[in-house]
């Protein structure tokens, strides 16, 4: 591994020296890859305008990245960042200089990277629900066909760009990014062929919610009890980063377990609420679009929302509310009082 390993920071030095003109770029597609991206923009719009893309993107990015985090456990992957300081592969001669941003102090194990993972799941579900759609009209094949490859084209250069943004910023090696773009293609796959994912009952999401959190948490326990450290990466992340303010608690792995767990547990209580059941009888063009906006502006203050770090008990269990509400802004809090306001209006009107 160590071959691999110094492999892949070659590589990182390598995009570091030679695209530093891009760093902001780099920054930002690192950024933008995040399941957070998912749950704040892309759920909100493909949920008002077609609903079940969007229930199957929540699925996709939930239990996948739930997925992702039990084999980050189990592979225990080292991190570029960390592995270049404690490595003896290199002897006596210097350890290539590896440059730190404010993004790259990830706390969790390294393999597979979790934002290849998520952002080519999401992909890949969102490019075959529009291709499934745009069967539907039946169009010509060669037209068919040219869109077909020009959506795979689109996503392989997104995940291309992704890919090379983890390597950049030094929180990834090579064959972690593709690993998890690999593993995020199946987990999509898997759920596009799931039809009950879209009417199961609210029992079943808090069922596999509980399922979910327990199964981590006990294999956490379970493992910890056999003298198996799997919060190990934390002390690294915390003796070799440059700015101990780059560790942010957000980036360890129960927090992203307990933001995930909230936005599943979330989508659930919005999908049988009485309010959704009132407000999806409006369906006109004007409304689904109103109901997007403001979505998004309602998600973009509510991330504003931070908490304290002094216990972190307290800040998992506000993580998760935060999350959960993250999910029932868009299914039945904005279109329910979006339609209370055009109700009101029209006796306004007719008055």
């Amino acid at each position: 591994m160590d071959l691999l390993h110094s492999w892949g920071v070659s590589l990182a030095v390598y995009l570091q020296k030679e695209y530093i003109a891009y760093d902001s770029w780099f920054q930002l597609i690192s950024y933008g890859a995040d399941l957070h991206t998912t749950f704040y923009v892309f759920f909100p719009i493909w949920f008002h305008l077609k609903r079940d893309v969007g229930i199957k993107l929540i699925w996709v990015g939930v239990v996948g990245d739930w997925l992702n985090l039990v084999l980050k456990w189990v592979l225990f992957g080292e991190r570029p960042y960390w592995w270049v300081h404690e490595t003896r592969f290199y002897g006596t001669e210097s350890a290539p200089a590896l440059r730190q941003l404010s993004i790259t102090c990830e706390t969790g194990p390294g393999s597979p990277s979790g934002h290849a993972m998520g952002s080519a799941a999401v992909g890949y579900a969102m490019i075959t629900s529009l291709l499934s759609i745009a069967a539907q009209s039946k169009p010509p094949a060669l037209l068919y066909w040219l869109l077909q490859m020009v959506l795979w084209m689109l996503l392989g250069l997104v995940e291309l760009f992704v890919c090379m943004s983890r390597v950049y910023v030094a929180a990834h090696f090579p064959h972690q990014v593709i690993c998890g773009v690999i593993l995020g293609i199946i987990v999509a796959e898997i759920f596009s062929r799931q039809q009950w994912i879209y009417n199961t009952s609210l029992k079943r999401y808090f069922s596999i919610t509980l399922f979910l959190l327990v199964f981590n948490v006990g294999f956490y326990v379970l493992l910890k009890a056999v003298g198996v450290d799997l919060l190990w990466t934390l002390e690294k992340a915390q003796k070799w980063c440059v700015n101990p303010a780059w560790v942010l608690m957000d980036t360890t792995p129960f927090a992203s377990l307990m933001r995930n767990m909230g936005t599943f547990f979330g989508l659930g209580l919005g999908l049988h609420s009485p309010l959704y059941n009132k407000s999806k009888k409006s369906t006109s063009t004007p409304f689904r679009i109103g109901s997007i906006v403001i979505s998004l502006i309602l998600l973009q203050l509510l991330d504003f929302l931070t908490f304290p770090l002094d216990n972190h008990i307290i800040f998992y269990i506000l993580s998760f509310t935060k999350s959960t509400v993250a999910l029932l802004v868009p299914t039945i809090l904005v279109p329910r009082g979006l339609s209370l306001f055009l109700q009101e209006s029209k006796v306004e009107k007719s008055s």
